[in-house]
């Protein structure tokens, strides 16, 4: 009796099935669906598959099942709505100091995301990190994709960086920090460093790096015997952070932005999805509320 073709439980096709050759199912892995609809990142997601907390079809999905866009999905036993996923908001954020960049911190620190916009569906994910005593531009998405390419150490994205140096910083220095020093991680260098003003001991220099390794800017500087009073990001990419949005407050970012963004992950653009007349009003409020307060913090009569 001959050996009927069949699929194996994670929905790839069977060896036998490839032999006889019988096409695989077209569609997405389904780590890589979820993480696009914005529920964290495709290892993450990857996670709940192998805990059990996503069906497809009333079925528990198994790690490596694809997924169509007629396939009905959950997570924890409620739908989901891909057709989300077509469609993306984008947001950019000045980050305070004093904030970390995780969800949620065992210490009890603020987080950047408890200031963002809720949504309804999704959730926000964060195009890199800024470290606890950092401040400056951080940008978010519903579009995992987008968020991987970005971080991915091959797009090699300028960011710059506004940082304040304490002790004698002497050209040499620069030079090297230019040419590349040996961190404990490995090689790094500034593409570019500018003088911005200052003069003693405290000077301010911009810099740009074209990768995001964990406290990067400030272990080059200290390479140089020299510290790091204070820093701040003032762009990634094409995205420079605008004058009026202060530190703890957020954008929604055009479609000219978000374009760009795609634009440097290598990725055709989505259709924008704009914010709700509440958010959109919330929003414009931080920056009125900003503009009518007078230096003592108070706001004017």
């Amino acid at each position: 009796m001959a050996n009927k073709s069949r699929r194996g439980s994670t929905g790839t096709p069977s060896r036998l099935s490839q032999q006889a050759g019988v096409k695989p199912v077209h569609g997405e892995k389904l780590q890589k669906v979820l993480a696009r609809v914005g529920l964290g990142s495709r290892r993450e997601m990857e996670r709940w598959i192998e805990d059990g907390r996503v069906s497809v079809n009333g079925k528990v999905a198994g790690l490596g099942d694809r997924v169509g866009g007629h396939d009905k999905l959950a997570v924890d036993g409620r739908p989901l709505a891909t057709e989300g996923s077509l469609h993306v908001r984008c947001i950019l954020y000045h980050k305070p100091p004093g904030e970390v960049c995780t969800r949620d911190d065992p210490e009890g620190r603020r987080t950047v995301f408890q200031r963002l916009p809720r949504l309804k569906t999704g959730r926000w994910i964060s195009i890199g990190r800024l470290d606890y005593n950092t401040s400056g531009l951080l940008l978010f998405t519903t579009d995992g994709d987008v968020a991987n390419a970005l971080m991915h150490p091959s797009s090699a994205i300028e960011r710059e960086y506004m940082v304040r140096v304490m002790g004698n910083v002497q050209d040499a220095m620069l030079q090297r920090l230019l040419d590349g020093v040996m961190l404990e991680d490995g090689p790094a260098r500034f593409t570019d460093i500018q003088e911005g003003g200052g003069d003693g001991i405290n000077r301010w220099f911009y810099v740009v790096l074209m990768e995001g390794r964990n406290r990067e800017v400030r272990r080059l500087w200290e390479s140089q015997g020299l510290t790091v009073s204070r820093l701040k990001r003032v762009r990634f990419g094409d995205i420079f952070i605008p004058p009026k949005v202060k530190q703890g407050q957020w954008l929604e970012m055009d479609r000219a932005e978000v374009i760009s963004l795609y634009r440097m992950a290598g990725l055709p653009p989505k259709n924008l999805k704009t914010g709700t007349t509440r958010e959109r009003l919330a929003m414009e409020r931080q920056f009125v509320t900003r503009r009518g307060r007078g230096a003592t913090g108070k706001r004017k009569r």
